[in-house]
């Protein structure tokens, strides 16, 4: 662990050394810092810090690699090969999954709670494979992915591959429509649709997105859905107030099995404070309730360097 570290300080001192040589590239990095009071537990904590560095070979091909430094681990996040010119974008090595990327960026709070499919554990952030995105026109574009499905902890173990469609419509320049698919095939398929529709303007935000996903880790009729609703209200360019509700529920053959998550809903109500670019401050309040209700106040901060 030591060691990875200190490899991760060495890259970031030699990058940005050379940024000062007007290399065409550029240091990433983002830290979230958090404060929760339950009932059941208070504490302080970061939950992720990511360091990394992009670099631009020429115009069309650049690579991205990211670490995820968290406590006592040290992981790969992102590695790829990027090549992007007019209309197409494509990625290949350990890429963002496309889809939790896709919703994160309209949620646009992932340093206070994750997007939904990350969430509730129906995909990881991240997984080896390849993507191909393509802009058709202002109203219409596409992505499809062949991913190896295990995320970054493992690489493939099982040689069945995740397969993933997803197209998004803007009618207009507030309206957005988005549906998404993928399957990976065992002796069942296991596979998840995904609708969402959202509307945005220079005052408000709002999110509605459905997620389902049939026989999970490809088990039959092992089924569960849920929908999350979200939104943003800016009172100006520093404060604004966001809120979230999501809910889940399972099939009834999964709810009579032994079931390793939870049914039930999530509410998140806070006030996000812009003090400066790169930082982001939200008090908040949020509630599951399930089998077990749990209530917490949080103070949730992203930094972005």
């Amino acid at each position: 662990m030591k060691r990875t570290i200190v490899l991760i300080l060495l890259f970031l001192s030699f990058v940005g050394k050379s940024e000062e040589k007007s290399t065409p590239g550029k240091i990433e990095s983002s830290i979230f810092a958090d404060f929760s009071h339950s009932q059941d537990l208070n504490k302080f904590e970061l939950t992720r810090s990511f360091f990394g560095y992009n670099y631009n070979f020429n115009q069309e091909f650049s690579g991205r690699i990211v670490f995820d430094v968290l406590n006592t681990n040290a992981i790969l996040k992102y590695g790829y090969l990027q090549y992007k010119k007019n209309n197409i974008n494509v990625r290949f090595g350990l890429v963002p999954n496309a889809q939790v990327d896709k919703m994160e960026k309209f949620w646009d709070h992932r340093y206070i709670m994750k997007s939904f499919q990350e969430k509730y554990s129906m995909a990881p952030s991240s997984d080896y494979g390849l993507d191909v995105y393509y802009k058709f026109n202002k109203f219409v574009n596409v992505a499809v992915s062949v991913l190896n499905g295990e995320g970054t902890k493992s690489a493939e173990l099982d040689s069945v591959f995740k397969y993933c469609a997803g197209a998004t419509f803007h009618p207009t320049n507030h309206l957005v429509f988005h549906a998404y698919y993928d399957v990976m095939k065992k002796d069942v398929a296991q596979q998840t649709v995904s609708l969402m529709s959202g509307y945005t303007t220079d005052k408000f935000n709002i999110l509605l997105e459905y997620n389902n996903q049939i026989n999970t880790k490809y088990r039959k009729d092992y089924n569960y859905f849920g929908y999350s609703i979200c939104g943003t209200y800016n009172f100006n360019k520093k404060f604004s107030v966001v809120v979230r509700y999501d809910i889940i529920n399972y099939s009834s053959t999964w709810k009579n099995s032994k079931n390793p998550y939870s049914e039930g809903s999530q509410y998140v109500l806070g006030i996000e404070f812009n003090p400066v670019k790169g930082v982001r401050i939200s008090p908040n309040t949020q509630l599951w309730s399930g089998d077990k209700d749990i209530y917490s106040f949080n103070l949730n901060v992203e930094l972005k360097m």
